[in-house]
């Protein structure tokens, strides 16, 4: 591999680990100044993934769920790529995705919403990134939903997404949003993000270009690892 620049983190640019608007994160917010520790031989070694390993329909939620018949709601493709900081493509990334169905519901035994469940929607599927960093899936557009904080606020429409290293410990998590959602802005997780740019890496934007006629509409999402305007996960606070 190629030796690039060294980046320092822009300690800045991901959100801090409390938030007053954000309830939960009094309870698991860190209180002490965090530990860097090195990596392990363990976290260095497998068990990894390969292609082998995923489905035909991985990475198509509106089929993979089994029941032969296809999940009900606005269809989408979300397609991007997993490149580096100095914009290199990162391929063989497993790439791992949940979400709520088209109305805003996950097939969960602890997710009371009264919305109902789409019996031909599981909610979940894989896909590896191509030599190009490439990556692409079709799903169905999650409806919003709403949770205990400040009594009932409401999640924007959402994504959630890992991506898996060179070993089952490398793992990064995030979620993201869609262009134009006005509840993006009214989001207390989501505004913990406090720099706009760093939030708006996070937004799916709309790819008329790439859409499928009278079938689906499309959303481009990019993920950056590592330097200083890496994307934000959710597991690395502090920078990946």
């Amino acid at each position: 591999m190629e030796n690039g620049e060294f980046y320092r983190r822009d300690r800045a640019w991901h959100p801090p680990g409390f938030s007053l608007d954000y309830r939960s994160t009094s309870l698991r917010s860190p209180r002490r100044a965090l530990l860097s520790l090195g990596q392990s031989p363990a976290d260095l070694s497998g068990p990894v993934f390969g292609h082998g390993m995923l489905d035909p329909l991985d990475h198509d939620l509106i089929r993979n769920f089994g029941t032969g018949d296809e999940a009900i709601g606005e269809r989408i493709v979300v397609h991007g790529r997993v490149i580096d900081q100095n914009g290199r493509p990162v391929p063989n990334t497993l790439i791992e995705i949940w979400q709520a169905n088209a109305g805003g519901r996950y097939r969960h035994v602890r997710d009371g919403y009264v919305a109902a469940l789409d019996p031909n929607f599981g909610g979940c599927g894989r896909v590896l990134s191509d030599a190009e960093g490439k990556y692409a899936f079709r799903t169905i557009r999650p409806g919003p939903y709403p949770f205990r904080n400040n009594g009932s606020d409401w999640r924007p429409a959402h994504i959630h997404i890992s991506l898996f290293g060179q070993a089952f410990a490398q793992r990064l998590i995030t979620q993201f949003y869609f262009e134009g959602d006005p509840l993006i802005a009214k989001c207390p997780i989501a505004n913990t993000i406090r720099d706009r740019a760093a939030l708006d890496m996070l937004v799916a934007k709309l790819d008329l270009e790439n859409q499928g006629p009278f079938d689906h509409l499309t959303y481009r999402f990019d993920i950056v690892l590592r330097g200083r305007r890496s994307t934000f996960f959710e597991n690395r606070p502090e920078g990946n």
